[in-house]
Order: structure tokens, then C-alpha cells, then sequence
């Protein structure tokens, strides 16, 4: 992807960049350096994409499947009302598996990631006084 100002940038273990928000991360000794992270557009992109790459993570370890990095790029624009017009992430995976095996992989990722998933289905923000 190539990122809007909206876009982030959520990379770990090989891939992991040294510019961003440092973030702790169960499945990496060394966290995940996010960012950027400077608006609410930014930290919306960043909860879809720290969620995708954290579940890349789970489901590669739950299919036997060794992963020395992940990288995930999420991005979107906005309408005049600020109204989300859709999300777009795209994963990197640094990794000695195949190519079949990388693409099952992501099939099952985006099928399962919760954040993804609760943004797809849409849901209500309540102000409570």
C-alpha cells in the first residue's frame, strides 16, 4: 500500500522498523514499533492492523507455520462528515514457508481477526453521562 496521511504502519521481529510508538507484544520478545500514531484516524488504522499482525502470529503458530517477522499496513480515508469510507491492510510475512502456505495463512487470518471482523459488521459507540 502506499499510505495516505490516515495510513500506518504496525511491523515486528526481521521486519520490525525502529521509528513509531513501541508497543509490547505476546508473541515477540522485542515488541512491535508502530505508528504513526499522532491522530484518531492513525490509532483507528493501528487497532486493525496490530490485530491482524497479533493474530497472523497466533494462527502461524497454530498451523505449524515459523514466522521470523510480520508487517502490516493498514489504511482508509474519510468522507466530509468523517464517516470511515473502508479499510485496507496489506501483510507482509517474513517467513521460510510457502507461498500456499502464506496464502492460507492470511485467508485464515482475515477471516478470524476480531477487529477486522467487528468494523465489518459495523457497531454502536455510546457516549455514557
Amino acid at each position: 500500500l502506499v499510505l495516505s496521511p490516515f495510513g500506518v504502519r504496525a511491523p515486528s521481529g526481521s521486519l520490525r522498523d525502529e521509528v513509531g510508538v513501541e508497543l509490547p507484544h505476546a508473541w515477540t520478545r522485542e515488541g512491535v514499533v508502530a505508528g504513526p500514531a499522532a491522530n484518531g484516524a492513525q490509532l483507528f488504522h493501528l487497532s486493525v492492523a496490530f490485530c491482524v499482525l497479533n493474530d497472523t502470529y497466533r494462527e502461524a503458530e497454530r498451523l505449524g507455520i515459523d514466522v521470523a517477522g510480520v508487517a502490516v499496513e493498514a489504511d482508509g480515508g474519510f468522507d466530509a462528515d468523517w464517516n470511515s469510507t473502508g479499510v485496507e491492510y496489506a501483510v507482509t510475512v517474513d517467513s521460510v514457508a510457502t507461498p500456499d502456505e502464506l496464502a492460507h495463512l492470511a485467508a485464515v487470518v482475515d477471516e478470524v481477526a476480531e477487529v477486522p471482523r467487528v468494523v465489518r459488521a459495523g457497531t454502536s459507540v455510546v457516549r455514557r453521562t
